[in-house]
């Protein structure tokens, strides 16, 4: 008896590697256009198919990935791996999102010199530029309504876009900018919300 639920367990944990490579297989497979496009397509298999992970969470890893060095995918990868499945979680995760790009970009560095000028290949890049482009903005908006961006914080995003867009800051700053003005601004709230000590009544004191 003791034998079956021991098998039983043995296969639960199994699934979850094989949902974990499975569901990044498929993220890295269908990108195209680099690692913040993937973030719909993310979104849709963690948040909305599998439930895995909240919308607040799913911002939460997204930033993590964001501020950690290396590839965002494969950060991403790590985080969700590492919550789900521990390290066996993290290397089925990772293993499934680098697996089909690296297969692809061989085959591509193997016969790049045999399509590099053709003109349907071009015609073709043409027409997914734009569409990259839409896919790395729909989710943005989604992002801003789980992150609590309003017209009275709204500015902060903006600001920072504009710091690496026309001046050339590097993003290391703007994200060191934001984590200290996030521990300021949390500080200066909790100080607001004391109570202010009340003196006591000498009256009432016998």
């Amino acid at each position: 008896m003791k034998s079956f639920w021991i098998k039983i367990k043995f296969g639960m944990n199994n699934k979850i590697y094989w949902q974990l490579f499975s569901s990044f297989w498929k993220i890295g497979t269908f990108t195209i256009g680099g690692g913040y496009v993937m973030i719909p397509l993310m979104e849709e298999e963690i948040v909305e198919r599998r439930k895995w992970l909240s919308r607040e969470e799913f911002l939460d890893y997204m930033s993590v990935s964001q501020a950690m060095p290396g590839v965002f995918a494969v950060n991403m990868a790590t985080c969700v791996g590492r919550r789900l499945g521990g390290i066996r979680g993290v290397v089925s995760a990772i293993a499934g999102n680098i697996l089909m790009p690296i297969a692809i970009i061989l085959f591509i560095a193997i016969f790049f010199r045999y399509f590099r000028d053709n003109d349907v290949v071009e015609h073709i890049f043409m027409g997914l530029r734009p569409a990259v482009v839409a896919l790395i903005a729909a989710p943005v908006f989604r992002m801003a309504k789980s992150a609590k961006v309003t017209w009275s914080n709204c500015w902060i995003p903006v600001v920072a876009a504009l710091l690496i867009w026309l001046c050339g800051v590097s993003p290391i700053w703007v994200i060191l900018a934001a984590i200290v003005g996030g521990l300021v601004y949390g500080k200066l709230k909790e100080s607001r919300d004391v109570p202010p000590c009340t003196p006591q009544n000498d009256d009432n004191q016998v």
